[in-house]
């Protein structure tokens, strides 16, 4: 035997918010769209991406931070206000 397991390695990202590694399944993955940041919850959109945990805790951490112009290499300031709908949406529907 080599040693080898059959399972498959679940791909990990970083949160920009709050700098902790997850699961790319459970980050919520964001593209910048002009001036905007836009959700992207199947991940299809073009261009690169972020990702923040959806909660608005992370969001709020990632806006402070300035996360979102580093993670994009693009100048900021970067709209947030549908991507925090979006999340505020998300967090209420969860239990």
């Amino acid at each position: 035997m080599s040693g080898r397991t059959h399972a498959r390695a679940c791909p990990e990202r970083t949160c920009v918010g709050c700098r902790e590694r997850a699961a790319k399944d459970d980050l919520l993955r964001i593209v910048a769209e002009g001036d905007a940041c836009v959700p992207d919850p199947r991940g299809t959109l073009p261009g690169r991406g972020a990702y923040v945990h959806p909660v608005p805790v992370c969001l709020d951490l990632a806006v402070r931070r300035r996360a979102f112009s580093r993670a994009f290499k693009a100048q900021g300031p970067f709209d947030t206000v549908a991507l925090r709908g979006w999340v505020e949406h998300a967090a209420q529907a969860a239990p």
